[in-house]
């Protein structure tokens, strides 16, 4: 019923503003004019979507974002200093067309890789946060991931500050071989030696956080907040069921299953994010920064 739904609403928009193929009666769609919402099948014009943050009206999924918006939702207005901003991925392993790739994706998504990091403001109190964007190769983990958010962790220790960090990815790069692997080892010693320097890490699960990243640095949050309804977990679902020969729970690798069985702290809708960080901040004793005077 959604499908055809789906149909009649794309043919009727473009019976007013495209041409028909005259041969074989198609019609020209424009590029994302409606969304559909991968987990209830509503279906809405994109526009209304952009409004809503990305957000699903009818069952609250929340759908990836680019790493711009992500920031400003998050950050302070022109408190944002990035890290490492030209920092790009060498081809280890000579994986073939690697380069051409990581230029493409470049040009796509205006950064040089699939993490921006960097220092910030959350309602005045001072972090250091990172963004995965799933737009650059799926976020997947490079070795220059793991070297940013390395240095994201050595920073905040030095610096004593609060780690945030939004988390979505498909895993490991598989056009780096092992060097991509290794980036787990790294980031999860960084992450440890700012615990034992008695600082804050808050990981902000987005859509999807799977594979080697969810495995390494995006559980080991001392605070681990989810959005709603998205995707979470190690292995595909089919992989799983076919390995321990049982059928799983139709919420398995979702934020709410996570939640009820004890992998994330809470779940946090987009427009209550940013005052939920300055909270935990504020309850941590991070100083709040005090307004510059006139």
């Amino acid at each position: 019923m959604l499908e055809d739904l789906f149909k009649v609403v794309k043919a009727r928009f473009n019976d007013e503003t495209s041409d028909r193929n005259e041969e074989t009666g198609a019609v020209s769609i424009p590029q994302d004019l409606l969304f559909k919402c991968p987990r209830c099948g509503t279906v809405v014009y994109m526009e209304d979507f952009e409004k809503n943050r990305r957000v699903c009206a009818a069952c609250n999924y929340h759908a990836r974002l680019k790493w711009q918006d992500r920031l400003n939702m998050t950050a302070d207005a022109d408190s944002f200093k990035e890290f490492d901003a030209n920092m790009t991925s060498k081809n280890p392993i000579d994986f073939p067309d690697y380069e051409k790739k990581i230029k493409e994706m470049q040009q796509k998504c205006d950064t040089k890789e699939a993490i921006v990091t960097g220092e910030c403001l959350i309602h005045g109190y001072r972090c250091v946060i990172g963004i995965m964007d799933s737009n650059f190769m799926m976020a997947s983990m490079g070795s220059v991931v793991g070297e940013k958010i390395t240095r994201l962790f050595e920073y905040a220790t030095e610096h004593k500050l609060p780690v945030i960090l939004f988390t979505a990815s498909g895993g490991a790069r598989m056009q780096e071989g092992i060097v991509s692997l290794m980036q787990m080892a790294k980031t999860s010693g960084a992450i440890a030696r700012h615990n034992q320097a008695g600082q804050l890490y808050i990981t902000v699960i987005t859509d999807p956080t799977t594979g080697g990243i969810n495995a390494s640095f995006a559980s080991l949050g001392d605070i681990i907040i989810a959005e709603p309804k998205v995707l979470v977990g190690f292995a595909g679902r089919r992989v799983i069921q076919d390995t321990i020969k049982q059928q799983l729970p139709d919420d398995f690798q979702t934020a709410e299953f996570m939640l009820e069985n004890g992998f994330a702290d809470m779940i946090v809708e987009r427009t209550m994010m940013r005052r939920t960080l300055a909270r935990i901040m504020k309850l941590h004793n991070y100083e709040k920064e005090k307004a510059p005077q006139a």
